[in-house]
């Protein structure tokens, strides 16, 4: 840069400087800006009150039932409170407070109202309602709580919130005079209130109305909900008037993945039954059919909406979808849940849907004692283990853990009586191990005399003579193990369904629902969790110590190309521990005590109930007596097609050969 330029640049910037202290406001021109601000500021607000003062003063006549009686005070004036005018039912002697509708002339005219709430509580249930919508704002249910809050362990029940104001809609859907009409965003008056119950209407105009009825029952988690409406004419088509509602359900258990990996939308087709959206990936779907009831299902607890007449399929649609990592609600919400019903409503000139909601736990004795098929939300597996769950598992469960004993007990007592139940396939797979070790030298004989690939036949037809002749069969101990693989699968999804082990403590598991934790790191292991779950590494250290007891009976010569069956059953349970860390511990100490008791099974048996130097003899006994009367034996059908499949392919070999 040159001499020339340098000065150039100063010289720019001294202009500036100069330029911005001679243009710079005084102190009393600051003074007389800020006056004008002020002034304009106190005008405004000025507005706001005027505007809020007339909207105040400017209402209608308030039209009440006559069973309402005005309240009055010592001067014989009408009580107003803040939401309204004091009325007493003449026949439940009960205050009740009727918000005073404002005139047509002052309706609002912005397109976003806020709503008032109003609550209704039962020994079940505690709900809040907001005029804005006439709707369901909020869902409490006070027998439970939160994980958040159960973990502070301060003997007092939270009321666990299912959702709350902002996270849902329902509000009705229709076409009136060519134009769209949402009722959601529409400020409703309480037209009555008692002590269970609150109507709602929406008032649009030359006669034209519709009503939200609610009401609770006690001791149920029902609410009952009424949708009526009125004046409507020919304006509205009564079969397209369609019920929106919209969910985005609060965390309430420990692990928010696992919980909203089990959560999804549920409805029951009349003709077809129970279908449901994608549990893991963002889904929609049409209805195919007339629907009778939507289900907004979590892991534990549930929303279901059932009509007394069936939704019909005809604009009834579903959906589902996660919450993005870039949304707020990722931290303290599980999904977003939406459902559009058509109401078939018969008429919009008095006609009305009744419809029952049902907010509550998913507890199979709960939900099966409504007898409509509510129980089928339950994820107890499909086809044959669904079966077992439900007519085996469950009743079972259910009746140990009425008696008080405590969820671990109940367990126990639950694998207890499983595996007796299952003593004589135990039994027969240990006697088919020992028989399989008692013949091992002799196949080891057989695998040396027929090293090649081309005797393989040759080698499995003797060996089927060997374990013939002796009374052994390696399927022996194959069809015990698979008639315990059903009841394995079943408790797999059995357990991390059971309502019943929600926030039961057992040993140093706080909650046998979730995970346990021995140890919590401050940091995230991928495939493993941010935890040690004690219950995952006993269950893998009796599953490993159950294989090595058994690896000595296994019959499983290598292959060559063909991976060690032996190496792949000792890596499984390694497997587990990353598999069960993140889940339910209940169903970690069921496989733990399981296996455990399986290892005690095999060790009595050999003990105390089966001479292996015996049972040898007697094996010998029986080789010999087939090899000198071989008519004694039949042969089975198996090994006549390996005689069969043998002599043509030696005949195969002397064809080549020629």
């Amino acid at each position: 840069m040159d001499r020339n330029t340098v000065i150039g640049l100063v010289l720019i910037g001294i202009i500036l400087s100069v330029f911005t202290i001679v243009n710079q406001p005084s102190e009393q021109e600051i003074k007389e800006q800020q006056k004008k601000e002020l002034a304009l500021k106190a005008k405004e607000e000025a507005k706001k009150k005027d505007s809020t003062k007339d909207k105040k003063t400017a209402v209608t006549e308030v039209k009440v039932d006559k069973n309402f009686i005005p309240k009055k005070d010592a001067k014989g004036q009408q009580i107003k409170t803040d939401k309204g005018l004091v009325y007493v039912n003449s026949k439940t002697k009960e205050d009740t407070v009727i918000a005073v509708k404002p005139s047509k002339e002052s309706a609002p005219v912005a397109k976003e109202v806020k709503g008032e709430l109003t609550r209704l509580e039962t020994d079940k249930l505690i709900i809040d309602f907001s005029t804005k919508g006439g709707k369901v704002a909020a869902v409490y249910l006070k027998e439970y709580e939160s994980y958040n809050d159960f973990a502070k362990k301060d003997g007092k029940i939270t009321p666990l919130n299912l959702f709350t104001d902002g996270d849902a809609v329902n509000e009705l859907q229709f076409t009136m005079n060519g134009k769209k009409v949402r009722t959601g965003n529409r400020l409703f008056t309480v037209k009555s209130k008692s002590k269970n119950s609150i109507v709602f209407e929406l008032d649009l105009g030359d006669g034209k109305t519709i009503e939200n009825q609610y009401a609770l029952k006690d001791n149920a988690f029902d609410l009952d909900y009424t949708v009526k409406m009125n004046g409507f004419g020919t304006s509205v088509n009564p079969k397209n008037v369609l019920f929106n509602w919209k969910t985005a359900f609060r965390k309430t258990e420990r692990l928010l993945s696992e919980q909203s990996r089990v959560s999804t939308v549920c409805f029951n087709g009349k003709e077809e039954g129970l279908d449901y959206l994608n549990e893991i990936a963002d889904d929609n779907a049409d209805a195919e059919e007339d629907i009778q009831w939507i289900a907004f299902k979590q892991s534990y607890f549930s929303s279901i909406l059932r009509p007394e007449k069936e939704f019909l399929k005809e604009g009834t649609k579903f959906n589902i979808r996660k919450i993005e990592l870039e949304d707020e609600k990722r931290w303290t919400h599980i999904k977003y849940y939406a459902a559009t019903a058509n109401l078939n409503i018969d008429n919009v000139n008095g006609g009305s849907v009744k419809m029952n909601w049902y907010f509550g736990p998913n507890d199979y004795e709960t939900l099966h004692a409504y007898d409509q098929g509510y129980d089928d939300i339950l994820n107890f597996g499909w086809g044959l283990f669904r079966w077992i769950n439900l007519y085996a598992v469950q009743p079972l469960f259910s009746f140990l853990s009425s008696t008080g004993m405590g969820m671990g007990i109940a367990i126990l007592m639950l694998t207890i009586i499983l595996k007796f139940i299952l003593m004589p396939v135990q039994w027969k797979m240990f006697v088919s191990s020992v028989k399989m070790r008692i013949l091992k030298p002799e196949v080891d004989a057989l695998n040396a005399k027929y090293p090649k690939q081309e005797d393989a036949m040759k080698k499995q037809m003797e060996m089927m003579s060997l374990y013939r002749e002796s009374g052994a069969s390696p399927l022996a101990g194959c069809l015990p193990m698979l008639l315990q693989m059903p009841i394995l699968l079943a408790v797999f999804r059995f357990f991390p369904a059971a309502f019943e082990l929600r926030q039961k403590g057992f040993l140093w598991a706080e909650d046998l629902s979730s995970f346990d934790s021995i140890l919590d790191f401050s940091f995230h292991i991928p495939f493993y969790g941010d935890h040690i779950s004690l219950f995952t590494l006993l269950m893998a250290g009796t599953t490993l110590a159950y294989t090595y007891m058994n690896s000595g009976n296994m019959q499983t010569p290598q292959q060559p190309g063909m991976p060690d069956m032996r190496v792949i059953m000792y890596i499984f349970p390694f497997m587990m521990i990353f598999f069960f860390n993140n889940y339910s511990a209940g169903l970690s100490y069921y496989y733990f005590i399981s296996t455990l008791l399986s290892i005690v099974m095999m060790v009595g048996i050999k003990q105390f109930f089966v001479d292996e130097e015996k049972l040898k003899v007697k094996m010998a006994e029986r080789k010999a007596n087939s090899t000198a009367n071989p008519k004694a034996k039949k042969k089975s059908r198996f090994q006549e097609r390996l005689e069969e499949m043998q002599r043509q392919q030696q005949e195969m070999l002397k064809n080549r050969k020629k």
